[in-house]
């Protein structure tokens, strides 16, 4: 009789023990971000600000375009656009430490440009330092450098990633 229920009790003990074990939830962690509504680039005070309801989350220092005065005009200028933007796509493949494209050229862009009889250019971007640096860290930090682009150190450019979502407004003010 011992052997019968040995016989009977061990297999359901062993499945126990294995499925158990698989059985236990795995560890997750949760990061939890405040997720910005829009976005403030202030250029003369070289702030970012990821606002809230009308309220800043978190401002960053910002670099821009090499001719940081003036709005964007046409394509090579070096000039950072003003106006109301939408942020686009995010792009962890980039030649910076990730990338979030901002929706220039929009609509009135466009119509300056043909009327100047160029071309509005594109490719603006929210982005991290170099992934390949041509110079010393402290050339990025410390002065413009892009070529219209807003960038930012590569810690802020974790925050702005994962506090932002595609299509969050953004606005671009002298």
């Amino acid at each position: 009789m011992k052997r019968f229920i040995f016989s009977f009790v061990a297999p359901f003990g062993l499945l126990y023990c294995f499925w158990g074990a698989a059985a236990q939830p795995e560890t997750t962690y949760i990061f939890q971000h405040e997720v910005a509504d829009s976005i403030l680039v202030v250029k003369s005070e070289r702030k970012l600000y990821l606002m809230n309801q009308g309220q800043v989350l978190h401002e960053f220092d910002i670099a821009l375009g090499l001719m940081p005065k003036g709005p964007k005009r046409r394509e090579g200028d070096f000039r950072t656009p003003e106006g109301l933007y939408s942020l686009e796509v995010k792009n962890q493949e980039s030649d910076y430490f990730l990338s979030i494209k901002i929706s220039y050229p929009n609509q009135e862009d466009r119509i300056r440009a043909r009327s100047m009889g160029v071309d509005p250019g594109g490719q603006i971007m929210i982005h991290g330092q170099p992934n390949k640096p041509r110079h010393e860290e402290s050339h990025y930090l410390e002065q413009d450098w892009t070529d219209g682009c807003i960038a930012v150190s590569n810690s802020d450019m974790v925050d702005i990633w994962l506090m932002t979502r595609e299509a969050t407004p953004i606005e671009i003010r002298p």
